[in-house]
């Protein structure tokens, strides 16, 4: 990958889920937001020849894009079948190394400890389940010294106050309409990145 834009469009041709659980939120990150954090991650020589963690890593959008920036080794972990299979999907249209890949379907509870370079997250807001962000943080900050997770922004001083951290962007998160309930065609969530070192 040449270029942030070159980044976004490759990770704008994967695929997604076609039935979405509601109480996991699986909201997949859009192309231009995970390219924008995966690019500066990779500006930090923080992915190429390291090995990444994709926690809850939905369609893979997070793990697939540090393989096409040079990382040496991907953990994608999901609780949800579903995903698993569309993340080796996505790997093999885009013919991208297995090798180099450990897929693993657990819930974040029933991990065992992991010790990786980078862990990149978007974790369930913690809308359907109280406090599933937090407990998604706090399994990252166990397994990786570098950890970029996604939270809403009205959590900024909960999070910083308990775990540190600097916000490095702020989004508009667009959710498209996939669930019943959903009466507009989009909603916009306020969204910020944060980088937490140990």
């Amino acid at each position: 990958m040449k270029s942030k834009k070159e980044l976004e469009l490759f990770l704008s041709k994967l695929k997604d889920f076609e039935n979405k659980e509601i109480i996991l939120e699986q909201y997949t990150t859009p192309s231009n937001i995970a390219a924008e954090i995966l690019w500066f991650a990779f500006m930090n020589k923080e992915i190429k020849s390291k090995t990444i963690m994709d926690l809850g890593c939905g369609n893979g959008i997070f793990g697939i894009g540090a393989l096409k920036l040079g990382a040496k080794k991907v953990y994608f972990i999901d609780k949800s079948d579903e995903a698993i299979e569309i993340v080796k999907n996505n790997l093999k249209n885009f013919k991208i190394n297995l090798k180099k890949c450990v897929f693993i379907k657990k819930d974040i509870n029933d991990l065992r400890k992991y010790n990786v370079d980078l862990i990149i997250q978007n974790p369930p807001f913690g809308v359907k389940r109280e406090h599933a962000d937090r407990d998604f943080l706090e399994k990252a900050l166990e397994f990786s010294a570098i950890v970029y997770s996604l939270h809403k922004f009205e959590s900024k001083v909960f999070i910083e106050k308990n775990f540190g951290g600097k916000l490095i962007f702020r989004f508009k998160f667009p959710i498209k309409k996939s669930y019943k309930f959903h009466r507009k065609d989009v909603y916009f969530v306020d969204v910020g990145c944060w980088k937490f070192l140990k």
